[in-house]
């Protein structure tokens, strides 16, 4: 099974991924794909130049690019991170048994978390990182469009708690498809 993680910023997919790494997943990220050609293009690694690489690389090879990038690396017990546009989803679907998880939690949460984690370029007030979420969910279909891919999610789980309770809803998400 492969199941591929969407959501806004800070709303916890890394601790997803993490979780399922434990779980014994292998744990891929587009935004690797976009790092690995920020890098070859001798750009800095920040938040910024990543989003424009990504929107480049999109407008250049389609919006399914990274996905379409990723898929040799993809095994049969894996998971995808970082998905940002729905056409992602779209060449990923084509994997049998591919399941979108979302994982959302409310903006002023993940500002807190944000600020907290305190990664270089993250917003520094809530009115800046609103307009970062403006950014990132874009009419382009060639730029993140992180709204529209979360419509898209088979499931949702809210993380508004501990990493424990998080990690209990991703259990209860995905208890239907037996994967623990």
């Amino acid at each position: 099974m492969v199941v591929g993680l969407t959501g806004p910023n800070a709303a916890g997919k890394g601790e997803v991924a993490a979780h399922f790494r434990v779980l014994g997943f292998a744990v891929h990220s587009l935004s690797d794909v976009v790092r690995e050609e920020a890098a070859a293009r001798g750009f800095p690694l920040d938040r910024e130049h990543l989003i424009r690489t990504g929107n480049e690389l999109r407008r250049a090879g389609g919006p399914g690019i990274l996905a379409e990038r990723i898929l040799a690396r993809i095994g049969v017990r894996d998971v995808v991170d970082s998905i940002r546009n729905p056409a992602e989803v779209g060449v990923l679907r084509r994997i049998p048994g591919f399941l979108l998880l979302g994982v959302d939690a409310p903006a002023r949460v993940r500002f807190d978390r944000s600020l907290a984690r305190s990664r270089p370029g993250d917003p520094a007030t809530f009115e800046a990182f609103e307009e970062r979420e403006r950014q990132e969910n874009s009419s382009d279909p060639d730029a993140q469009q992180l709204r529209a891919t979360l419509l898209l999610a088979d499931r949702i789980v809210r993380n508004e708690g501990t990493l424990e309770a998080l990690r209990r809803e991703v259990d209860r998400a995905l208890a239907p498809e037996r994967l623990l």
